[in-house]
């Protein structure tokens, strides 16, 4: 599997916040001033392979077993899912709340993985998704675990068989943006500082405050 590489970015339209190990997502109001993007090594070298399913299965720390023994159900779409107690998930840890047509939305257009608390449960306790062209690039976003959750290692159990389903869907640029105190986390899920220095971006607006805009000043910060 190629490695991957964390890049430290200056404030991003993101408002990255750690929940137990990790959680991410959208916010309206400017992020912390420290982020991490990661992405994988080869990104700039060579483009995207197409790996045989075989090769690029992911080494699971918890079985699908071990986790129904512990009572937790692995579910790998977002068939059942109650998004009004996601939602609340998301509230529970820091998340603004979504409107919730744009999150099911959203949810459509999304790889995910999320555990329930019985095989018949549509409540998340961990969640994660990603969002790409099907093909060659995704972005990992809202990994979130429920606060009572946190600690059993379910945040790395989601976001194993998120990737593993990204590499088996032979996408291998697989992003995500997080704060520094959570980069250790992802190191062990092999990603890795870019040692290029290649910086993240995002485009977001800034209200201005004057009535007519000069050449010096924008709504758009750069």
């Amino acid at each position: 599997m190629p490695r991957t590489q964390i890049i430290l970015q200056p404030p991003l339209l993101l408002r990255p916040r750690a929940l137990g190990i990790s959680s991410f997502g959208f916010s309206p109001q400017p992020p912390p001033k420290a982020a991490a993007l990661l992405m994988p090594l080869h990104h700039r070298r060579r483009p995207p392979l197409q790996l045989p399913r075989a090769a690029s299965s992911v080494r699971l720390t918890i079985s699908d077993d071990e986790l129904a023994s512990r009572g937790f159900a692995v579910r790998r779409t977002a068939e059942g899912i109650d998004v009004a107690a996601l939602n609340e998930v998301f509230a529970r840890v820091g998340f603004p709340r979504r409107q919730e047509d744009r999150l099911r939305r959203a949810l459509e257009h999304s790889r995910v993985v999320w555990l329930s608390a019985s095989p018949e449960g549509e409540r998340p306790v961990a969640f994660a998704r990603a969002a790409g062209d099907g093909v060659f690039n995704a972005v990992v976003w809202d990994v979130v675990v429920e606060p009572s959750c946190q600690g059993l290692g379910l945040g790395r159990a989601v976001m194993e068989r998120l990737v593993d389903d990204l590499r088996n869907d032979g996408v291998n640029n697989i992003v995500l943006y997080a704060e520094p105190r959570v980069v250790g986390f992802y190191k062990l899920l092999d990603f890795a500082m870019d040692p290029d220095g290649i910086r993240g971006m995002a485009y977001y607006h800034r209200k201005t405050t004057t009535a007519s805009p000069t050449p010096s000043s924008s709504s758009l910060l750069l």
